[in-house]
């Protein structure tokens, strides 16, 4: 039989307050969520939630990769 591994569980933290980083080229969208000394929390970009070529570029897709974000932060 195989051994089992052991898997990490994820620590949530309490976190009141932190910043969104918006880096918008004209190719893709990236938005990162991180505290206030700059650990990344999350992060999300339009090519991250699917969009492929020219779609990564449109104010939709970033939307949708700022959605996904701010529901990752959340959780």
């Amino acid at each position: 039989m195989a051994e089992k591994k052991k898997t990490k569980t994820k620590i949530k933290k309490k976190i009141t307050s932190g910043v969104a980083h918006v880096v918008s080229s004209f190719n893709n969208t990236i938005i990162t969520i991180s505290d206030e000394n700059g650990n990344t929390l999350a992060w999300s970009s339009a090519g991250h939630k699917g969009f492929k070529g020219s779609r990564k570029s449109t104010p939709f897709a970033a939307q949708i990769a700022a959605e996904d974000v701010g529901n990752k932060a959340k959780e």
